[in-house]
């Protein structure tokens, strides 16, 4: 994977992670299960996005 596609991949994960929290907010008011799985999903993919980046930052230009 080239750096450009790596950091592509990074941003996406760690936006969409963070908006599926957001989400999960106003979820957790009608469906608790379904709130707290967006919960699970968006915490992961942030957490990915940050591994990404940390992996990225390890790598040579």
């Amino acid at each position: 994977m080239t750096n450009s596609n790596l950091d592509k991949l990074t941003w996406v994960l760690i936006y969409v992670g963070l908006l599926l929290l957001c989400l999960s907010i106003f979820v957790l008011r009608g469906d608790a299960s379904l709130g707290w799985t967006l919960v699970g999903a968006g915490g992961a993919m942030a957490a990915a996005g940050v591994l990404c980046a940390w992996l990225r930052s390890r790598r040579g230009p």
